[in-house]
Formats: C-alpha cells, structure tokens, sequence
C-alpha cells in the first residue's frame, strides 16, 4: 500500500552528548587512583604485619599497576599459592589476592615458636594451620584495604567504599578460576622486604568494574550516593536478632608449639599451661568481651571484666 502522502518528522531526533553515553570510568582514569591506593595500603600493610612476622615491621612498597589477563597470571603464580577471592560489596564483583606459599609458611612456623623455617620441600597442599593463617591475612588485608582506598574518585567527593568480604579460596588458581582468562584485569602487586633474601609477593587483580566499584562508582559512570540506602540502625536486643543463638567460647590457654614438639605428641605426655588472668570471650574470630575465672554454683564461670560492645575489640 502506497501512502498518500510523504512522513515528516515532527522534531529533530535526540542527540546525546558522550559524557552522557559513557558506561562509567576507563583504565586511564582507574590505575592512577589504584596507584595512590597502593601507596596508602602499603604504609598500613606495614605496621599490620609486625606482630606475624616478630615484631619488626617490613619494609612494603608497591609497583605500578597495570592491565593483564588472568592467562597471564597463571605463569607469574606458583602451583601453590595463597589465592583468595574477595567480594567488593557483591559477590559479582570480585578481587584476586594472591601471597606465595613460602612466606605463608614461614608466617605459620614463627606462629608455632620456630625461627620462621619454610618446609623443604615446599607441600603441594596447605596443611591446617596454613589455612587457619591465611584466613587471619584475609581479614587484616580485608580491613587495611578498606582503610586505605580513596572515597574521592576525579576529586568529587561523596562517595562511600563498599565493604570488602572473603568468598573462598584454594592454592591452586587453576582451581579457584577466580575469573575468565581472557577478561581484562587490573593488577598491583606489594613487595614485602621482612629482612629474607629476596622480598615476597602480595598480587591484587581485579576486573575494571570491581576496580571502579572499590572507589565507589556505582554501576553507571557516577559516585555512589553514601545517603542513599541508608537504613536506621537496627537493635540487637530485639526480635529477630534477640533471640538468634551465638556460640560464645573462653579461650583459656593460648599458647605456642613449635612443629616439632607438636610432631612428638603421645598419649600421655604432659603440656604445662597457664591459664591467663583475663579470659577473652569470642564469638568466631571476634572477641566480644575479657573476664576472669572463677566458680558459680559448683559451676565453672566466668565474670566480665569488660565488654566491647561498639565491635572494636582488639583482636
């Protein structure tokens, strides 16, 4: 059918400008800001080490990031690593970590007493104690990241930082298969000089989004409203958090074992221990309160001394 007459537009077609299009910030803009980031999480990764590693605080420094695949960082990390992935505020956006194994286990060798050994030679798997250190490391780099990403990104402020959770983990990558091989990825990596011969290798990769969701971009090209979303503070006394059973448990002895004794352990040897004055009362890995132990009613009990009750307990 032939129409009797000729359409017009009745307005010119929308244009819009790219500013507008544009899905959100680029690498160009991202690895300057990673950059300052890593300067920042380097002077905190520092001092948050000490404690593991006797008390001395490593020298840290970062390298420059830079763009590459997680293809690549398969010839750069070793069959056995300690490779972790994190959540930035969701679970679909992801964060590698990755630290050698050597120096996990040399951490966990002082831990237990020793000189700070490595194994020789090196497991093809984590033993338990490895594991139970490794899930300690995620949660000081989890809080000293978090402390240390910019909440400004081009200089605007008002954006807020995402919380930073541990998903899983495995020391092999291959096996983790945090992302897909050939998926962009912004990569820093933390030299950590504690004094060996050579320093060790801390390896942050990401994808671009979850580079740009960690300094508060939201999914688009802007800055999270920190206001938006906000809810009124919930009270723990009331339902339904009130009645939610928690395992509470009183760490009585903490002590340390070097792997030899604990090798040399028989049915019937005797372990002197002391029982310390102030008992920590934990909930998982959070100490909630410290108390001193005595007896109630034929009853072991304990009396707090002092509670934490802002989440702030020293760990």
């Amino acid at each position: 059918m032939k129409p009797m007459r000729e359409f017009i537009a009745e307005r010119p077609l929308a244009e819009h400008c790219p500013e507008l299009l544009r899905k959100g910030p680029g690498p160009d803009e991202l690895l300057p800001l990673l950059r300052r980031m890593g300067d920042r999480f380097a002077r905190r990764l520092s001092g948050a080490l000490a404690p593991l590693l006797g008390g001395e605080a490593p020298l840290v420094q970062c390298t420059d990031p830079r763009e590459t695949t997680l293809g690549s960082l398969h010839h750069s990390i070793a069959s056995l690593a300690a490779n972790s992935v994190f959540a930035i505020g969701a679970p679909n956006m992801p964060m590698l970590v990755s630290i050698e194994a050597e120096p996990v286990l040399r951490i966990v060798d002082r831990a237990f007493g020793g000189k700070g050994e490595a194994p020789a030679p090196m497991p093809s798997t984590f033993p338990m104690a490895a594991e139970l250190m490794i899930g300690r490391i995620e949660t000081l780099l989890a809080d000293h990241l978090s402390a240390a990403v910019t909440v400004t990104a081009g200089g605007a402020r008002g954006a807020i930082t995402p919380p930073i959770t541990g998903l899983r983990r495995d020391g092999n990558l291959a096996l983790l298969a945090p992302f897909p091989d050939d998926l962009p990825l912004a990569v820093l990596n933390m030299e950590v000089d504690d004094g060996g011969v050579l320093p060790w290798l801390m390896t942050f990769a990401m994808p671009f989004t979850s580079l740009a969701r960690l300094f508060g971009f939201s999914e688009g090209a802007g800055l999270i409203d920190p206001k938006a979303g906000q809810r009124r503070r919930a009270n723990p006394a009331a339902a339904p958090f009130g009645d939610l059973p928690l395992s509470v448990s009183a760490v009585l002895v903490d002590m340390s074992i070097p792997f030899s004794a604990i090798a040399g352990l028989a049915p019937g040897q005797i372990l002197p221990v002391s029982v310390a004055r102030h008992v920590p009362l934990r909930i998982g890995a959070q100490t909630i309160a410290h108390g001193t132990v005595g007896t109630m009613d034929d009853q072991v009990a304990v009396q707090i001394n002092q509670a934490f009750t802002d989440n702030r307990s020293p760990q």
